[in-house]
């Protein structure tokens, strides 16, 4: 049966009406889980909202033709899949500065800015992760938008990318899948097979171990990590960090490796960071922050970077800093300032 009641006194909405008082609310009841599902498709925030806003409207504009054969949430995920097949078609895909080239040593220079289109951005959980009662399967969600996972997936072609998240991610049937790409199972079959190699070969499912907010070590590394970095102190930070830690700063393509390349810009080029202020947010299923540096006018923070941690068996694993501050910032819901330590 549909989603959607029918209008008192008209037929059932498996004959086509529609109670239209009804039709916002309850699109509006899919937008969260919409979002994550576009993200990962896309690999970026803002492609995946713009995305499912234009599938929003298509749905409204078309919601009279709506005859309940599907749920009303199947229809949207059909509506938002050909969404972004559209935007996909023919552009390159999103990376990470790992992908970009080799690490950098202690010598590394920043080099030159890259478009915002190349490279896969952060996204806040809230806006993409709908809550789910049981921790597990939040956990499980979680691991879903990781950066290393959502980069993986740009390396799919585009319906691939869209059949390994309805099954694997979604936990699709097969059945559902083929009828909403209007296909077969035979063929949506073969898609995940050929997906799951191409993820094999790509995604290093070890990267990054999903927040937990209830892990009292998780929480005891992340507090370690801040109080490091405000203090800047580099012997303290770096302990937290693996052997093999990267560290890297879109929209640059440098990249660094390891503990003393990481130590040696910090204390190098990086060195304006001394003092910062660290605002904690969730991105991509793990712990990030919003960096602020003591840049400002009588000694006001001014937004530098959002950062995303990634940490994994008690260690750090990759520091990844998002400069754009100026689109990023609002998307996480941080301040565009804070005032003095004294203030």
């Amino acid at each position: 049966m549909s989603d959607l009641a029918a209008t008192p006194g008209q037929d059932s909405p498996a004959e086509g009406a529609i109670a239209v008082e009804d039709v916002e609310r309850k699109l509006e009841a899919y937008r969260t889980e919409l979002t994550g599902y576009c993200y990962r498709m896309l690999g970026s925030a803002f492609e995946a909202e713009d995305a499912v806003q234009e599938a929003m409207v298509r749905a409204w504009r078309s919601i009279d033709r709506f005859e309940g054969r599907s749920s009303l949430r199947s229809w949207l995920y059909r509506i938002a899949t050909n969404t972004c097949l559209d935007i996909l078609n023919g552009r390159s895909r999103r990376a990470r500065p790992m992908e970009m080239g080799p690490a950098q040593g202690t010598d590394a220079v920043l080099g030159p800015a890259y478009p915002d289109s190349t490279w896969v951005e952060p996204f806040p959980d809230s806006r993409a992760l709908p809550a789910l009662d049981d921790p597990a399967e939040q956990v499980a969600l979680r691991d879903s938008v990781r950066l290393a996972f959502v980069a993986a997936l740009q390396h799919l072609a585009p319906r691939q990318r869209a059949v390994l998240i309805l099954r694997e991610v979604l936990a699709w049937r097969a059945q559902e899948v083929a009828d909403l790409l209007d296909t077969t199972v035979a063929s949506v079959n073969s898609a995940l097979q050929r997906a799951r190699a191409t993820m094999a070969a790509v995604d290093d499912a070890e990267a990054t171990d999903p927040l937990r907010p209830d892990d009292s070590a998780q929480r005891a590394l992340l507090d370690r990590y801040v109080d490091a970095f405000e203090h800047y102190d580099l012997d303290s930070l770096t302990s937290l960090l693996r052997e093999d830690a990267a560290m890297s700063m879109p929209p640059y393509a440098l990249w660094l490796q390891g503990r003393e390349a990481i130590a040696a810009w910090m204390t190098g080029p990086g060195h304006g960071c001394r003092g910062s202020r660290l605002v904690p947010v969730v991105a991509n299923g793990t712990a990030a922050f919003g960096q602020y540096r003591p840049s400002g006018p009588g000694g006001t923070f001014e937004p530098w970077a959002l950062q995303v941690i990634e940490t994994n068996g008690g260690h750090i694993t990759s520091i990844t800093s998002f400069l754009d501050t100026e689109r990023m910032f609002p998307l996480f819901g941080l301040p565009a300032g804070l005032g003095p330590r004294d203030a």
